[in-house]
């Protein structure tokens, strides 16, 4: 006899505390699938990021009751797993030879189609890394029979169960550094240097752009949906997707309950040019990152909050909220949208943390990687507008936080010193205000502060 079939149910799980529902994005599993505990089922979008949701147990995927584009409240069945406790056995007959046979057939096309997509290659989930770094694996040796090539933890036992694993304190031969105990991340870290690497290896005679945190590659043609056939339409139509919707109504939201006002401020940065030129080589080779002109500023900006703390608040209709540790928000932009993702404690960065920061929230928003913790949490919003070229802009103020400020684009103008016309490097910083909790003297204050900041940095001006 057979045991009788249980199925499990998978409801949407509550990814954040003020998310209330996600969308659908992509489903990583088809009925039939194996599914093993940790291992992702399918991708959702929120009102903040894109996330996965794992699998609670080992089984075989079952029905799908959420299709991809649909949004699920919290709580809402999305999928059924069936575990493996409860399928059917080869002794009941007929039936299970070609279950088992149909769940062969999905496996083996599932390994084939691994074989030729490797777009996921380079996406590990938290379940593998964390297995990869207790076994000491290198995650670019193990070959992923997962969707587009994906590594499952399955791959990594398995592999580790051939001996592939590395021996602590072994030299490896293609990168001739020591992986020793001290390091159990050291195979993530190296994939993840791999995967960034075609960044690096681009034809030297095209020049890198690098004056913004988003610039450092060519962007992407983004994809344009019409409807219909008929080529003499005078419009198109593009699908307003999840993520532009929540950025719809943030605005919207922040424009009609906040009331907003803006101030500028002009910034001499020569010193600050003379000290990036010096040091930006040797920090790129000690670091293995470009040093942006946006490290220095949010230090400056950090600097000043600490002595304006009022800049660091939310209004709370009867009371007026400072925050104590300073989460600055960084506006980064992408071929269809702009993200705020947030470095936490920023006040306790020196300018070189911040820009291993600033580097890598930039790189987790390009390749869609960004969490959810990366994106809560935010006090002060910075946006670098200069880096496609701005001069002077009116930012939108990131709700619920008081302020944002932005940085322009830095021109060589001439300017009057001591009566005598000069030459320098300036540029522009606009603050747009929450009227309600700040007005024209403080945040004129805050502003010659941040300004004092950056015409104080000198060639001798230290990094850590």
């Amino acid at each position: 006899m057979s045991d009788q079939t249980q199925w499990n149910d998978v409801t949407m799980p509550q990814l954040a505390e003020s998310l209330v529902s996600a969308t659908i994005a992509k489903w990583l599993k088809q009925p039939g699938d194996t599914v093993e505990q940790f291992e992702p089922i399918c991708e959702v979008i929120t009102d903040k990021v894109n996330a996965e949701i794992p699998s609670t147990l080992d089984g075989i995927m079952g029905d799908l009751l959420a299709e991809e584009g649909q949004t699920v409240a919290v709580g809402e069945l999305i999928c059924r797993i069936q575990t493996k406790s409860a399928a059917p056995t080869a002794s009941t007959g007929g039936a299970a030879p070609a279950a088992s046979a149909s769940q062969g057939n999905v496996q083996a096309q599932s390994q084939q189609s691994a074989g030729s997509d490797q777009s996921m290659r380079g996406r590990f989930s938290p379940a593998v890394q964390t297995l990869a770094a207790e076994h000491n694996v290198d995650l670019s040796r193990v070959p992923g029979t997962g969707m587009g090539g994906r590594i499952t933890r399955k791959d990594v036992l398995n592999f580790v169960q051939q001996g592939g694993s590395t021996p602590t304190g072994v030299t490896d031969q293609t990168t001739g550094t020591t992986q020793g105990q001290g390091s159990p991340f050291a195979g993530i870290q190296q994939s993840a240097a791999q995967h960034s690497a075609p960044v690096q290896n681009m034809d030297p005679t095209i020049p890198v752009r690098n004056s913004g945190i988003h610039l450092t590659e060519a962007p992407k043609v983004p994809m344009i949906e019409v409807e219909g056939n008929n080529n003499n339409r005078s419009e198109y139509f593009i699908d307003v997707t999840p993520i532009r919707s929540a950025i719809a109504r943030n605005m919207r939201q922040s424009v009609s309950e906040i009331p907003h006002a803006w101030t500028t401020i002009e910034v001499d940065v020569t010193n600050l040019v003379m000290l990036r030129n010096k040091i930006k080589n040797e920090f790129k080779q000690k670091e293995g990152i470009n040093i942006t002109y946006l490290a220095f500023l949010m230090k400056a900006v950090v600097n000043a909050i600490k002595e304006y703390p009022i800049m660091n608040s939310v209004w709370a209709v009867d009371k007026i909220i400072i925050k104590r540790d300073i989460n600055i928000s960084l506006a980064v932009g992408t071929e269809d949208s702009v993200l705020t993702p947030v470095i936490k404690k920023a006040d306790q960065k020196n300018i070189a943390g911040l820009a291993r920061e600033i580097d890598d929230l930039a790189r987790k928003t390009r390749e869609g990687t960004l969490k959810l913790d990366d994106m809560q949490g935010g006090t002060f919003t910075v946006n670098n507008t200069g880096s496609f070229g701005s001069i002077l802009s009116y930012p939108v103020i990131n709700y619920p936080q008081a302020a944002i400020l932005t940085f322009e684009s830095i021109v060589k103008r001439p300017v009057v010193i001591d009566d005598m016309i000069a030459v320098r490097s300036m540029a522009n910083l606009c603050l747009s205000l929450d009227h309600r909790i700040l007005d024209g003297v403080i945040c004129g204050r805050f502003l010659q502060r941040v300004k004092e900041n950056l015409e104080g940095y000198t060639l001798d001006t230290k990094l850590y």
